[in-house]
């Protein structure tokens, strides 16, 4: 559903106070929402674009193995796509969308990709240990991480923000992240990669998405200090924030009024695809990025500058 939208006084009455800023705006989906986390990809309207066909792979990533939390779909599956087209093979722990796993598998595999899927919830310390037995069972070795899975809850308020919420919250975005990098850092060696997702709200402060972003911020806090602890190592640690890309995570999170107006307030006057993250994560996972480390790249569309 993409076509160019001049805003007018009906668009703030209906949709609120949503920070707009373009003047001309491509909406990317119409009203959904999903009851509870995790959201599912195949029931999305439009599905996101997660592979680009013209993408062609150069070897970059040829012989290494990843792990991507949140493989499954959104970002997590774009990244997955990615290395595999470079010449990783992947391992994706997910929670339990199945269908979407198994959609991810198959693709994968349809490139020619090796995929191994491990499903169990990151908020368990335990399952960490799992997905690093089964990655060297299955593999051998690992030489990426990519702590992409996360959940995110729109309140109006702090007041409105259970406890349950807010506990749940850090530990699926940053107790799972601190658990599996923990349990991954013995067996990476020289050249390896961490890369961890923050967002985009982490820099501008989202009022609805108060843990969400406490939540991206000890991401970031936790990236700079774990890239200089391991600079002399010879192991990267990076971070990406992204702006808005339609995944999962959206119509999962925001009231459905919202979800045309998201992007809204990119430069570019749009919200992105999946498939257009890829090449980041690509960049951050090879020896591209050799000197790179302790760094937080922005894909926002010119949402925040500077």
């Amino acid at each position: 559903m993409n076509y160019d939208y001049h805003f007018g006084n009906s668009y703030f009455d209906y949709y609120g106070d949503v920070g707009i800023k373009s003047t001309k705006y491509k909406i990317m989906a119409h009203e959904q929402h999903q009851h509870g986390q995790p959201a599912k990809e195949y029931l999305m309207d439009p599905l996101p674009i997660f592979d680009n066909p013209d993408y062609k792979g150069s070897g970059k990533l040829k012989g290494r193995v990843a792990i991507v939390t949140g493989g499954d779909s959104g970002l997590g599956r774009a990244c997955a796509v990615a290395f595999v087209k470079e010449g990783a093979k992947v391992v994706i722990p997910y929670y339990n969308e199945h269908e979407d796993a198994e959609f991810t598998k198959n693709h994968i595999e349809s490139l020619g990709g090796e995929c191994h899927l491990i499903s169990g919830d990151l908020t368990d310390k335990k399952f960490s240990k799992k997905i690093v037995d089964e990655t060297l069972r299955v593999f051998g070795k690992i030489d990426i991480l990519v702590n992409n899975a996360g959940v995110q809850y729109q309140q109006d308020s702090l007041c409105d923000i259970s406890d349950d919420q807010f506990d749940w919250t850090m530990k699926v975005n940053v107790y799972g992240m601190f658990y599996l990098t923990k349990e991954v850092l013995p067996h990476l060696k020289e050249g390896a990669s961490i890369i961890n997702l923050s967002s985009v709200t982490t820099f501008y402060g989202d009022p609805q998405l108060i843990d969400y972003v406490t939540s991206k911020g000890a991401i970031v806090g936790f990236t700079r200090a774990l890239a200089r602890n391991l600079a002399l190592k010879g192991i990267r640690v990076n971070a990406i924030a992204p702006g808005f890309f339609w995944t999962p995570i959206q119509p999962g999170c925001w009231d459905s009024k919202k979800i045309p107006a998201l992007g809204s307030d990119a430069a570019m006057g749009r919200g992105a695809m999946p498939y257009e993250l890829a090449p980041t994560f690509v960049f951050l996972a090879s020896d591209d990025s050799s000197y790179v480390t302790g760094q937080v790249i922005h894909n926002n569309g010119g949402e925040i500058m500077g």
